[in-house]
């Protein structure tokens, strides 16, 4: 799934319902405290407004799911069940299971035996509908972007500290390189694309005043690089990094881009594969990179920017790229230099987290870290 689409694998109704009752049983007040990947997932896709406050979410879409039942019994008494209904926030579960099994004027026993089972399916059913179908009338565009307080988080693992950036990647200002997964032919997908690839193509070309694009520096600068380094008309080895100037991304601050060659196309179809490995290959190469440009520039190249490579196409969970980038840059950490990652919603940032090991935390309000604020750093 290319970076910055939406995620469009088809919902469990079981799966669902196993979260619903999990917050049946806990309540509205420990959400933040349950695991509920289905249901994250769901809400992520329903919400017109993403921010950090994922509960949030998680409750709205339960909420409408709810509000879909058509009235009645079976709505009122999910909204007693679930703790949606006024004055149910805070109850425990047996007191929302008592005012649920009134409504049908059935013994607590006998509701949870029979309706209890049958609403929270009704719940699930209408949760799975309402995610569904925002993933087949949105596009990869339509994502809104985090509130602006949240869309920079860091994440300290150890000695090594990194700004997670939570938004489009061309929206990254200020940051020396970006490095931009690609495939081991080093092709440039259309412009139109939602890939990170794609984005970073767009945003670097030059533009008329009608919004017409009439020189593309990316492109151009790539395959100058393999005709350069004869490779033209075949691929390169995995890991493999391919330096270009930004073209109009020059007018956001960036200064270089980086081509990871880390998708290797598989023979006869449109699918590639990524070994975890060449990850790790490719990110250790673009900071070794850096390192050898570094005094090329004035002033020196010292800040460069990661996607999570081989998690688009290439098909790699967040996790497993995360934890090979992460190997990476731990092991080629340098004085001097400004690392940072940049994810296209919420739920990755922590995932990231997670998979290293790390604490992510999204800065004060009108905060930055002192060395963004130092160089004025600001996306957007």
């Amino acid at each position: 799934m290319p970076l910055g689409a939406r995620d469009v694998r088809p919902f469990d109704a079981a799966s669902i319902l196993r979260e619903v009752k999990m917050v049946r049983a806990e309540g509205l007040v420990r959400l933040r405290d349950l695991d509920l990947p289905a249901l994250r997932r769901a809400a992520a896709l329903v919400s017109p407004d993403i921010t950090d406050a994922w509960p949030v979410e998680v409750e709205n879409v339960l909420r409408e799911a709810v509000s879909r039942l058509g009235g009645g019994h079976l709505q009122e008494a999910a909204g007693y069940s679930l703790g949606l209904a006024p004055g149910m926030r805070d109850l425990v579960a047996g007191d929302r299971r008592k005012r649920a099994a009134k409504v049908y004027d059935l013994s607590v026993e006998r509701f949870r035996k029979s309706q209890e089972e049958m609403i929270l399916g009704q719940v699930a059913e209408q949760v799975c509908w309402l995610a569904e179908t925002r993933v087949h009338s949105a596009t990869a565009t339509g994502i809104p972007l985090l509130a602006p307080h949240v869309q920079h988080r860091v994440l300290q693992v150890g000695p090594l500290r990194a700004t997670v950036h939570v938004h489009p990647v061309e929206l990254v200002r200020d940051i020396d390189v970006i490095v931009s997964p690609s495939n081991t032919h080093l092709g440039l997908p259309e412009m139109y694309k939602a890939s990170v690839a794609a984005s970073l193509r767009r945003a670097g070309a030059v533009r008329d005043a009608t919004g017409g694009v009439v020189d593309d520096p990316v492109r151009d600068s790539l395959l100058a690089w393999r005709r350069e380094n004869g490779v033209l008309g075949r691929p390169v080895q995995p890991g493999t990094v391919a330096p270009t100037g930004p073209g109009a991304l020059v007018g956001r601050g960036v200064r270089r881009i980086y081509h990871a060659a880390v998708a290797v196309p598989r023979p006869g179809t449109s699918d590639y594969d990524v070994n975890p490995q060449d990850v790790v290959a490719a990110a250790g190469a673009a900071l070794a990179l850096i390192d050898e440009e570094r005094d090329t520039f004035a002033p020196p190249l010292r800040s460069i920017c990661f996607p999570l490579l081989g998690a688009g196409r290439g098909g790699l969970p967040t996790r497993t790229s995360a934890t090979a980038l992460w190997t990476a840059l731990a092991a080629g950490a340098g004085p001097g230099r400004e690392i940072h990652l940049v994810v296209r919603r919420a739920r990755q940032a922590d995932e990231v987290a997670e998979a290293v090991g790390g604490v992510s935390v999204p800065p004060p309000c009108g905060t930055e870290p002192p060395e963004q604020m130092q160089r004025g750093h600001r996306c957007g």
